[in-house]
């Protein structure tokens, strides 16, 4: 992670009550990157700590096409906690080892209408059809993620590689780290002044588990 990312990372824990867990390290990273990032996910204890800047989110990861000797595939769900059958986003994940010390996260979207596969994370049979010859990538939008001295890990998009128009924006960043217990994202939305257009403005969001 660049020193960018290093401070604003930083400062996605800055002035919360959840303190970090460490990581254990088995001989397969790869493995512990997809095992973290696998469940059910919640943010409502940092949203009840700060409802002003921080809505209740919830968020599903799960392995899909485990089949394939690719690197991990997972189906990823987003969705405000008041609204659960409508997700706001909704993303396959492929998860793959650089070789260098390194490991991607590339984003797919889904073809078609994205919510006639809402739920899948309970129905894989909403995904039966799909393979990931059918998926778009979403060119610039990959994570680098490192894993850290405390083996947990973090990363982020490349500067403004990652292109969007969604609300007014022209381009995402996105940082992650990656524990055990808890996801702390922080994507954020710049239009082409480099302003900030949408996302959380004081730090990431904090995803507490919630399949323990």
């Amino acid at each position: 992670m660049t020193t960018r990312g290093r401070v604003l990372m930083g400062m996605a824990l800055v002035g919360t009550m959840l303190l970090g867990t460490g990581c254990s390290q088995s001989r397969s990273s790869l493995g512990d990157l997809q095992r973290y990032m696998t469940g059910t996910f919640s943010s409502a204890e940092q949203h009840q700590a700060d409802p002003k800047n921080y809505f209740h989110i919830v968020l599903h990861m799960q392995p899909i096409w485990e089949s394939r000797d690719d690197g991990p595939w997972l189906y990823v769900e987003q969705a405000v906690a008041a609204m659960p059958e409508r997700p706001y986003r909704q993303r396959v994940y492929h998860l793959t080892d650089n070789g260098d010390g390194s490991y991607s996260s590339a984003v797919y979207d889904l073809p078609g209408e994205a919510l006639s596969y809402a739920g899948a994370h309970q129905d894989p049979e909403l995904l039966s059809d799909v393979s990931p010859d059918d998926l778009l990538l979403r060119e610039g939008c990959t994570l680098t993620l490192r894993r850290g001295p405390d083996g947990c890990f973090e990363g982020e998009t490349h500067e403004d590689d990652c292109q969007s128009s969604f609300r007014g924006a022209t381009y995402v960043t996105s940082e992650a780290r990656i524990e055990p217990t808890r996801l702390v994202t922080w994507d954020r939305g710049y239009d082409a002044s480099g302003k900030q257009v949408w996302g959380a403005t004081k730090g990431g969001y904090i995803f507490a588990r919630e399949d323990d």
